[in-house]
């Protein structure tokens, strides 16, 4: 039984009372929620989930929050644009990706279902607001409302869907920019430890810095979230590496995206670092590549989804990773970072099971549903 939203914000705010306070808030005793990793076409079973990037794009539009809308670009042109490229990825092995472009920067959840469906590849959604790039990209109401309120539109996200598509997010994508946190920023992470205590959700920041990390983890900690709920995105923009060995030591993921050709030999010694600390199984490794840029004539230049499967998996097993560690990069790790964590507060979600696996390929068909 769900709470009422007045009951929910009640709730919501005595647990920040309590933890600004210094009190340990302690939630009720709910039945867990099934832990099935949501899909544009549904929840599937964990274990059916094969080799993942955590961490690309398909569409993405940086007019900003203020001017970005559906009618500047046409989805079949999208569509026609992004399908062979995840085509090309799945013959080299891909079975999930995780799509990052978040609210506000060109998310497009029914364009996303079409992809998947026409593809055979598992896509991956998210709910949450993007604070980096200057707050370029925050609409104006998340000035004024409270943490409480922007957690409850993205609550409401995972409960029943985004936009009347009934599509659910599978994690919440942040942004937060380099150094302390501006007030904007803490308020984003404010709503994203709310929404991952209700959902299970866990919270991936594109964050600008090692101290900005540390700065989200602290706040997360303090409000009762523990670290393994927190990714650490572009996290090889830090150049300390015993920065990303201090977080992946608290129990939060690292995220070395960016792989490209020209990078090959830095995230190949980021990963091989992280492994002779022991700390391979808090990694995570994706392209953060793509995109139909809109704007661009025909989206711009659009980078594969290959990288990983033809070059840089290969270039770590010639530098020593056996093929177990390979899968734990590709397969376990993203596949842990996906499942939700038990949800602790109240509003909790009880998501249908599928045993699907991979989405049945069908011939491409439909529209993405627009909005002005």
């Amino acid at each position: 039984m769900y709470l009422s939203r007045r009951a929910f914000v009640s709730t919501l705010a005595g647990g920040l009372a309590a933890t600004s306070s210094g009190r340990a808030w302690q939630p009720p005793d709910q039945t867990p929620a099934p832990r099935a990793i949501q899909t544009v076409l549904g929840p599937v079973l964990p274990e059916t989930v094969g080799p993942t990037l955590i961490h690309e794009h398909l569409l993405v539009d940086f007019i900003g929050a203020a001017a970005v809308r559906r009618s500047r670009y046409d989805a079949d042109q999208v569509f026609a644009r992004a399908l062979p490229f995840l085509e090309q990825a799945r013959a080299q092995g891909l079975h999930t990706l995780v799509e990052c472009t978040p609210a506000w920067l060109g998310r497009d959840p029914a364009l996303l279902r079409r992809l998947s469906q026409a593809s055979g590849v598992a896509i991956v959604t998210n709910t949450g607001f993007y604070g980096a790039a200057d707050d370029k990209f925050v609409p104006a109401d998340a000035y004024k409302e409270s943490a409480v309120e922007l957690s409850l539109g993205w609550i409401g996200e995972a409960k029943d869907g985004i936009e009347g598509t009934g599509i659910r997010p599978g994690f919440m994508k942040i942004g937060v920019d380099a150094g302390r946190l501006s007030d904007i920023d803490a308020k984003l992470v404010r709503a994203a430890a709310l929404t991952h205590q209700a959902t299970g959700l866990r919270i991936h920041s594109h964050t600008g810095d090692g101290v900005a990390a540390v700065a989200q983890l602290d706040l997360l900690g303090s409000l009762g979230v523990p670290a393994g709920a927190f990714v650490w995105v572009h996290a090889q923009n830090e150049k300390d590496r015993d920065v990303h060995v201090a977080a992946a030591r608290r129990g939060a993921w690292v995220e070395f995206d960016g792989v490209s050709d020209e990078s090959l030999d830095e995230h190949v010694s980021l990963v091989l670092h992280m492994r002779a600390q022991g700390l391979l199984d808090r990694v995570l490794v994706s392209h953060d590549a793509g995109w139909y840029h809109v704007g661009e004539p025909n989206g711009g230049a659009f980078r594969p989804f290959t990288t990983m499967f033809e070059r840089f998996l290969p270039r770590l097993r010639r530098a020593g990773l056996s093929a177990a560690e390979k899968r734990q990069l590709i397969v376990e790790n993203p596949r842990g970072v996906l499942v939700p964590m038990e949800a602790t507060r109240a509003h909790r979600l009880r998501p249908h099971l599928s045993p699907v696996a991979v989405p049945a390929r069908v011939p491409a068909g439909g529209r993405a549903i627009a909005r002005k």
